[in-house]
């Protein structure tokens, strides 16, 4: 490649994309969904991949090792949005790592008790909290969102609700996870980093991309950089918009949103000739 994806890059992250550049079948680039391959709206469910990234990840898929999606969404509902069966050879992680599809099967161990305790408690929970008007259930299966975003003061709705929700996920054994006007409710044990590092062991990775913009993120950046404490070159991305919560400095890489995320993955194909 001539110059780099976008304007600078820490030393680490340079060193990451060359050896991403140097033997792309031993890479994996793994990225997040909503805000990154996704751009960000009020209805989740009207979410819609960006077609420049989508059509830069089939370009990549025949010379990189491994494409992966790590989200927190249901993977059957982030492949079917973001029309993932278009990339040859990708793997979707779902809920954080706890689903996974791959050449169109979807497998995953089953929900923990917590999950149905907690589904059981939380209408109750909002109400006792007095959960302003807009504030919302999302059933994930595995885990539940509760989002703020149609609230009136969308950030008052989530400090307001992060107590009560904290203390129901103690009493269900599930861990909670905090991001951009939601607080999910989930199985402790798993997380993003956790993914992305038993993704990288079972591909036998030498080298890793990571894409994100949300604290949900922050634990997949971690794993990178932990992978490259042990000698695995590595970069972070991050996507970054005005819904994003996640610092610049968090990234190796700063890009604009999922327009950068889309050029930044095209112009990592031209480089490869793919």
């Amino acid at each position: 490649m001539t110059g780099n994806p976008v304007p600078a890059a820490t030393p680490a992250g340079q060193a990451a994309l060359d050896a991403v550049l140097a033997a792309p079948g031993d890479a994996l680039i793994a990225s997040d969904f909503d805000g990154t391959l996704s751009p960000i709206v009020a209805d989740p469910g009207a979410a819609h991949a960006h077609p420049g990234a989508i059509a830069a990840l089939r370009r990549l898929a025949a010379p990189i090792g491994t494409l992966a999606v790590i989200t927190g969404r249901p993977v059957a509902q982030a492949v079917q949005l973001g029309q993932l069966t278009n990339v040859p050879g990708i793997i979707v992680l779902g809920h954080y790592g706890w689903e996974r599809w791959q050449d169109g099967q979807v497998t995953s161990p089953p929900s923990p008790p917590g999950v149905n305790a907690a589904r059981d408690q939380l209408p109750k929970v909002l109400a006792a909290a007095d959960a302003p008007d807009g504030v919302w259930i999302e059933d994930k299966g595995h885990a539940l969102a509760v989002h703020t975003r149609r609230a009136a003061d969308p950030d008052a709705a989530l400090a307001g609700l992060r107590e009560p929700l904290e203390a129901l996920a103690a009493s269900a054994g599930l861990a909670l996870e905090p991001g951009r006007r939601v607080i999910e409710l989930r199985p402790p044990g798993m997380d993003k980093g956790v993914a992305l590092t038993d993704l990288t062991r079972e591909r036998g990775a030498r080298a890793v991309l990571f894409f994100g913009d949300d604290l949900g993120d922050l634990a997949a950046f971690a794993a990178v950089r932990a992978l490259r404490d042990g000698g695995v070159p590595g970069a972070t991305v991050v996507s970054a918009a005005p819904e994003s919560e996640l610092p610049p400095a968090e990234g190796d890489f700063v890009v604009e949103g999922p327009d950068g995320v889309a050029d930044f993955l095209s112009r990592l194909a031209d480089a490869l000739g793919a």
